[in-house]
């Protein structure tokens, strides 16, 4: 299984992504805006999205919205 970026990179563990598009979050009022840069993420189970840490919550985001930094 193969995650890749918005742009078709490979994305794997550890890496770091940038979002490319304001994104609003489920559930809360925050929005991560465009250019937002993530470090260490994590590939799930699910080759469309990828774990990531903001400050101490975890969100799941979506690779379509996303490029390797």
């Amino acid at each position: 299984m193969a995650v890749k970026d918005s742009n078709g990179t490979e994305l794997t563990d550890g890496d770091s992504v940038q979002v490319i598009k304001d994104l609003k979050v489920k559930g809360t009022s925050k929005t991560l805006k465009r250019g937002s840069t993530y470090k260490n993420i994590r590939t799930t189970s699910n080759e469309e999205q990828v774990e990531c840490r903001d400050g101490k919550t975890t969100i799941v985001l979506k690779t379509c919205f996303l490029k390797k930094v």
